[in-house]
C-alpha cells in the first residue's frame, strides 16, 4: 500500500513539474459546460422517448455518452457523467413493463458500458501521460547532452536558441557545441539526419567527439576527421544492434583572433555575417558531403577562411529555420527577413529571429531550430582555458571563471 501511495505521489510531483504532463489528464471541456450538455441531451431524449412510446425506446442508447466522454473529458468529469447516465437508465427501466429478466438484463448492460468508458477514460489518460513523460525525457536529454550554457571564451562571445520539437517519434537531433581549447576556439552547429532517439545517439557520438578532438587536435581538419571517424564507428554500431546508419551535416568554426575565421562545411548551411548595417551570407567556396559519408567522395576535405570584422556577428542556424513554413506551406525567408536586424546584437538578434519565425509559422514546427550568434569576445585572453560548453537562449554570457576554478555552471531552463 505504501508502495502505491509512493508512485502516485511521484506521479502527481512528476505532473507539477511538467506542465505537459499535467495538460494530458485536463478536459478539454469545462464543467458547466459539460452538465448543461448533459442535461439538455438527457431531458430530449427522454421526451423523444415518452412522446414515441413504446415503438421506439431511446433511453438504453443513453450508455453511449460515457464512452464519447472518455474521449474529451477529465476521469473525474467522466465518473459523474457515467454516474449520471446509469441513473437515468435505471430510473427509466424500473419506470416500464417488462419481467425481472428483462429490468436485470438493461440494468447490467448500462453498469457495464458505463464502467467500460470510464476505463477508457483512465487508459487513455495513462497513455498520454506515458507520452508525455517520454517526451519530456528525450526533450531533457537533448539539453542534457547540450549543455545549456552562454557561453565567453578567448576568442567569441557566443549566444543561442535551441527549441527542440516534443513530438515523440519527431523528436530531432540538432547539435551544437562551443569549445576553448589551446589553438583557438572552436565552433560546431548540425544537424544528425532523421528523427527519434536514434538521431539523438548519433548526435550525442558526434558531440562527445567534437569536445575531445577540439582540444586535442591541431588544425580544425583534423577535428573533422575524428567527427567523421566517430560517426562511422557509431553507424557500424548501430548496423550491429539493428539501427540505420545516420550521417550528420555539421558547420565547424575555428577561431583564433586573428580577425579571420577558419571553416570546414560538411553538407551544412552556410552562416551569415551581420556587419556595419549589412547582412550577407558568408560565400564558402566549398561544400564537403555530411560526416559519416567521407567514404562515398574522393575529396579531402579542407579549411577555407573569411573575415570576422571586429563588431560584426555571426548568425549559424539548422534547417529546422530555413524549413519553417507558414499555413501556405512557403518556406521562411531568412535572407529578407535578416535585412532587419543588422543593428542588432546577437542576443537581440536571436529573440527578433524567435519571434519572427514563430510569428510566420504560426507557432507551428517541423522539426528542431538551433541558432548560435557569434561576436568577439569584449577582452582577448591570453591562453585559452580547455572548457566546452554550449550557448542557448537564455541571459547574457557570465564573466569568465577566475585561473583554476570551474567553468560556472548554467541552472536547468
Amino acid at each position: 500500500m505504501a508502495r502505491k501511495r509512493d508512485r502516485h505521489w511521484s506521479e502527481d510531483a512528476a505532473a507539477a513539474a511538467d506542465p505537459g504532463i499535467a495538460s494530458v489528464s485536463r478536459s478539454r471541456i469545462g464543467s458547466w459546460p459539460l452538465a448543461g450538455g448533459i442535461a439538455l441531451l438527457t431531458a430530449l431524449v427522454v421526451f423523444i422517448d415518452v412522446a414515441t412510446g413504446n415503438d421506439l425506446r431511446l433511453v438504453p442508447l443513453l450508455v453511449v455518452v460515457p464512452a464519447l466522454a472518455s474521449v474529451y473529458c477529465s476521469l473525474r468529469q467522466t465518473i459523474w457523467v457515467a454516474v449520471w447516465i446509469t441513473t437515468v437508465v435505471v430510473g427509466f427501466r424500473a419506470g416500464t413493463d417488462g419481467t425481472f429478466w428483462d429490468f436485470l438484463f438493461g440494468i447490467g448492460f448500462a453498469v457495464l458500458a458505463c464502467a467500460l468508458g470510464v476505463a477508457a477514460c483512465a487508459a487513455r489518460i495513462r497513455h498520454a501521460t506515458e507520452m508525455a513523460r517520454l517526451r519530456s525525457a528525450v526533450v531533457t536529454l537533448q539539453r542534457q547532452i547540450l549543455r545549456p550554457l552562454p557561453v565567453t571564451t578567448g576568442h567569441v562571445l557566443a549566444h543561442g536558441l535551441y527549441e527542440p520539437l516534443e513530438e515523440d517519434r519527431f523528436v530531432g537531433g540538432d547539435i551544437y557545441e562551443v569549445v576553448d581549447s589551446p589553438y583557438g576556439t572552436r565552433v560546431i552547429i548540425g544537424d544528425v539526419q532523421g528523427k527519434g532517439l536514434a538521431a539523438i545517439g548519433a548526435g550525442f557520438a558526434a558531440i562527445a567527439a567534437f569536445r575531445e578532438a577540439a582540444i586535442r587536435e591541431a588544425t580544425l581538419t583534423g577535428v573533422v576527421e575524428a567527427l567523421e571517424d566517430a560517426v562511422v564507428r557509431h553507424n557500424a554500431f548501430s548496423a550491429q544492434t539493428g539501427e540505420a546508419e545516420r550521417f550528420v551535416t555539421a558547420l565547424v568554426l575555428g577561431f583564433d583572433g586573428s580577425g579571420r575565421v577558419e571553416a570546414v562545411n560538411c553538407g551544412h548551411l552556410p552562416p551569415r555575417l551581420f556587419d556595419d548595417g549589412r547582412s550577407t551570407a558568408v560565400p564558402l567556396r566549398r561544400t564537403y558531403v555530411p560526416l559519416g559519408l567521407a567514404g562515398l567522395s574522393r575529396e579531402t576535405r579542407t579549411t577555407e577562411s573569411f573575415a570576422f570584422p571586429p563588431g560584426a556577428t555571426l548568425l549559424v542556424v539548422t534547417d529546422g529555420v530555413t524549413e519553417a513554413r507558414d499555413a501556405a506551406g512557403a518556406f521562411y525567408p531568412l535572407d529578407e527577413r535578416a535585412a532587419a536586424w543588422t543593428g542588432h546584437g546577437p542576443r537581440e538578434l536571436l529573440d527578433a529571429l524567435h519571434v519572427d519565425l514563430e510569428a510566420f509559422s504560426g507557432g507551428v514546427r517541423r522539426d528542431d531550430v538551433a541558432a548560435l550568434a557569434l561576436c568577439r569576445a569584449p577582452v582577448e585572453t591570453g591562453a585559452s582555458r580547455p572548457v566546452s560548453a554550449v550557448a542557448v537562449t537564455g541571459p547574457a554570457a557570465p564573466a569568465p571563471a577566475p585561473s583554476g576554478a570551474a567553468p560556472p555552471m548554467a541552472l536547468p531552463f
